[in-house]
């Protein structure tokens, strides 16, 4: 007899729902606790897996948090999309980085960037609503579209084209259910930059057809060499009507754990995530929120002191990847990724075993060079690997250098 599915279950026999129990596991999350978990057991393992800069969050910011902490205004509820200040500070923060003028009532403040993700595509996803995702994507964009009632649509580039996708393949996923097209530059996983002109290309074509742009800039100050980053409603002001704007502190001013995230758009999409935020979450800590403020109004000199050492760490990662047989890693343009092809490696006989997929390979990263990697299959593209060169020069170079000897005794 077969096991019991959610299909074939009575509700009040289902434990877990349908929707939440197929929601796949976030993969780099995974890798990261993984990594811990054996860095506390007393394993020398160095990881590669979380998205998370290695610097301390900068001292202003810190000491904005302390006085807050101080402020019994901090200790009661305040708005449920944000503080005020804060949503006044974005805008301005928003017009300065990238030219986009927006008021502070398009802007909701949410718990990260993940929450800013999800709130937006529940706001204007109804069932059967397709989203094309360039792939390889980051874990969690399929997983919110299908939590807020859509269906991710894969559109699969790779290293040939810098792992950025052509209008002609977004035109090609494009149905008559096609609601939403998202669209990341800087990438994670691929740290991939577009042009202008390919933006721009992108952009209009969405306005062509009708459509919704959502677009992460988490990484907007991490870019590269002559690469420049784009913002697609700054570069078409027309587009600004039906385009969704995600970011936060988490990775520019490292401030991962504090949890603040906004998104920009529409006044009527706004009100309505804010709505569903009211009585999901309510608002965003306080003491985060006024530390946020002191980082989008501050300066960007801690910023580019961070930018300096991830550039260094970049070219010193790259170097010494592709100094190994079977491996294939483009030069990232932004962000603070690699995402090397070990296609050439799948198959070969390495410590006994014959890994056939990149997953397989990553695990015996981890069991034999005690390296965390976070494998492809994580991000929609088999037989890649991410490594985050947010971590410091010395753990790199140790990193790096353990999986060049290991990965250098493949055999045919």
């Amino acid at each position: 007899m077969s096991a019991p599915t959610p299909e074939n279950v009575s509700p009040a026999a289902r434990r877990v729902s349908a929707r939440v129990g197929a929601i796949a596991e976030s993969a780099t999350l995974a890798v990261d606790a993984k990594a811990k978990a054996l860095k506390a057991a007393g394993r020398p393992v160095i990881g590669f897996g979380a998205g998370e800069p290695d610097f301390p969050t900068p001292g202003y910011i810190v000491d904005a948090a302390v006085a807050a902490c101080q402020d019994p205004a901090n200790h009661r509820y305040t708005p449920a999309g944000g503080l005020p200040e804060l949503k006044a500070a974005i805008a301005a923060k928003t017009l300065r980085d990238s030219g986009y003028q927006v008021d502070a009532s398009q802007v909701l403040v949410t718990n990260g960037g993940k929450q800013a993700i999800y709130n937006a595509f529940a706001a204007i996803l109804d069932p059967g609503d397709e989203v094309i995702i360039p792939a390889p994507y980051w874990t969690t964009y399929p997983e919110a579209v299908k939590l807020a009632g859509g269906t991710p649509v894969e559109v699969v580039s790779d290293e040939t084209t810098g792992y950025k996708v052509s209008v002609e393949q977004l035109e090609a996923a494009r149905t008559a259910n096609t609601k939403v097209v998202l669209f990341v530059s800087p990438s994670n996983p691929t740290g991939a930059v577009y042009t202008e002109a390919e933006a721009e290309a992108i952009g209009r074509w969405a306005l062509e057809h009708g459509l919704w742009v959502l677009t992460d800039e988490i990484y907007e100050h991490l870019v590269y060499g002559d690469a420049t980053f784009t913002s697609l409603p700054a570069l078409l002001p027309e587009l600004a009507d039906k385009c969704i704007v995600v970011n936060g502190v988490a990775k520019t001013y490292a401030m991962t754990g504090w949890r603040v995230g906004w998104l920009i758009g529409p006044k009527d999409v706004v009100a309505a995530a804010a709505n569903l935020q009211s009585h999901a979450t309510s608002n965003v800590s306080n003491v985060a929120q006024r530390a946020a403020i002191a980082a989008v109004a501050g300066d960007l000199a801690a910023v580019d002191e961070m930018k300096t050492a991830f550039d260094r760490r970049r070219r010193t990662i790259v170097a010494m990847l592709n100094e190994i047989d079977g491996v294939l890693c483009p030069e990232p343009e932004g962000a603070f990724y690699v995402y090397p092809s070990v296609k050439g490696l799948l198959g070969k006989e390495l410590r006994g075993k014959r890994p056939q997929t990149s997953a397989e390979l990553a695990a015996l990263i981890l069991d034999e060079a005690e390296v965390a990697v976070v494998p492809g299959e994580a991000f929609g593209t088999p037989g890649y690997l991410r490594l985050s060169y947010a971590l410091g020069d010395t753990d790199l170079v140790e990193g790096v250098s353990r999986i060049q000897k290991l990965l250098g005794e493949a055999r045919d």
